[in-house]
């Protein structure tokens, strides 16, 4: 039989405040931005474990699939596609994901155009971005109307990463520092790549692999909206997808 005692008392209190202060800790992990500490909170993930309920994929009919498979969320795609996370969110953001292009022999293994959209909202219809899901239907032209930023890292035949600021009325303007066309920034095939993306009043970075490849400030920010992976002609895996609130 168990007897507590007044040293097992202590001891489970220790535990206890162990515990707490481990707790506290992992609650106040924190992300520095140029000088600034944040503290970050986690408030959305998704291992992929259980479908793609909490996605909506835009994507022509010519052979493609978006699935799970082994606990991923597996993109291959002929023509185009964007996979949008329903859920939007709003105000300083860090969001961080793993990918991995697929070279394998496959139709669509050309290792290519690494891309994404965040803070995206569509003027016509603020309140839902998918209401004109259907007639985008994946192809990248039909995403000129949206206002959001867009990173396309490998794009071209993995010639060319581009980061653009599209303003909702067909403009996507494309600053010097932002046309990238060194070997450096471009994608190598079945390698693990960590991405991270942050927007903090007006600071919009992407890392790849803790590798800057942008810093911009924007005057005029877009603090709220979705976030969306893009690609085409192209075959990649996605895992652990979280989204941080940054405080």
């Amino acid at each position: 039989m168990f007897r507590i005692t007044r040293k097992t008392s202590i001891g489970v209190l220790l535990l206890a405040i162990g515990f707490l202060f481990t707790s506290c800790e992992e609650k106040m992990e924190t992300v520095k931005i140029h000088n600034e500490e944040l503290q970050k909170e986690l408030i959305f993930e998704d291992n992929f474990d259980s479908g793609l309920e909490q996605w909506n994929v835009e994507q022509g009919s010519e052979g493609r699939t978006v699935e799970t498979n082994k606990s991923k969320l597996e993109i291959d795609d002929v023509a185009g596609c964007t996979v949008w996370l329903k859920e939007a969110f709003s105000g300083s953001i860090m969001i961080e994901y793993d990918v991995n292009l697929i070279k394998d022999g496959g139709p669509n293994d050309r290792v290519s155009d690494l891309n994404c959209f965040w803070m995206a909202t569509d003027p016509e219809n603020p309140s839902n971005l998918f209401a004109n899901s259907k007639q985008r239907d994946g192809k990248f032209s039909n995403y000129d109307s949206l206002q959001l930023y867009y990173m396309g890292v490998g794009g071209n035949d993995n010639k060319t990463t581009r980061f653009r600021r599209y303003t909702g009325d067909g403009g996507r303007p494309l600053l010097p520092e932002h046309d990238l066309s060194d070997t450096k920034f471009m994608l190598e095939p079945n390698t693990p790549y960590h991405i991270k993306i942050i927007a903090h009043n007006g600071i919009i970075q992407y890392y790849r692999n803790d590798q800057l490849l942008v810093d911009f400030k924007d005057d005029a920010p877009y603090t709220s909206g979705h976030f969306g992976f893009r690609t085409v002609k192209n075959h990649m895996t996605v895992d652990n997808f979280k989204v941080y609130q940054l405080k």
